[in-house]
């Protein structure tokens, strides 16, 4: 994610042939694929890259297994896909979504485990529920917030949240039925 992120942080038309636009959603269905390696400014790609390598170290400190890697590609389209909800999202780009995606499909693989991987699962959710619930998702579609020099869109954290739950528990149950 951070590498595909930096390449395209060097390609000049990159927010304009990339980025998630809904009403092409159809026609070029690669940007939800691609719209995460947008970044609108150097403070919201760096951010970003800091936030690739914290769930870099989660993933790697909880020992998360391949399912969960897979989980979090499966989460990653359908964020994209969930901001059609809010049509009034013209454009939008960044990994934020996708890496609260990730955190999600943390959370639910260590509450499935038991024992004390669900109590850190459980306050690690706690936490992401609480961070969400502050940005207000369902309010204005981008948020201008103090600190930052672009717009946020924290519908994006939500729809990326609810994809990486959906697709982990998508693929723990598939991989309990294999057992």
């Amino acid at each position: 994610m951070a590498l595909g992120a930096l390449a395209a942080w060097s390609l000049p038309t990159s927010t304009t042939v990339l980025d998630w636009q809904p009403a092409k959603w159809a026609t070029e269905p690669w940007r939800a694929f691609t719209a995460p390696f947008v970044h609108f400014s150097q403070q919201h790609l760096l951010a970003n890259l800091a936030g690739c390598a914290v769930l870099a170290l989660f993933g790697w400190a909880a020992r998360l297994p391949r399912r969960a890697a897979l989980a979090w590609a499966l989460a990653w389209p359908l964020t994209q896909w969930a901001l059609l909800i809010e049509p009034a999202l013209l454009h939008f780009g960044g990994l934020s979504g996708v890496l609260h995606a990730g955190v999600a499909v943390g959370v639910v693989t260590l509450l499935l485990r038991g024992g004390r991987d669900r109590w850190i699962g459980l306050g690690i959710g706690l936490g992401l529920g609480i961070k969400l619930m502050l940005e207000h998702p369902l309010g204005a579609p981008t948020q201008q917030v103090q600190g930052w020099d672009i717009a946020i869109a924290p519908l994006s954290h939500l729809t990326g949240a609810l994809s990486g739950v959906f697709s982990g528990m998508v693929c723990a149950l598939f991989s309990r039925l294999r057992r």
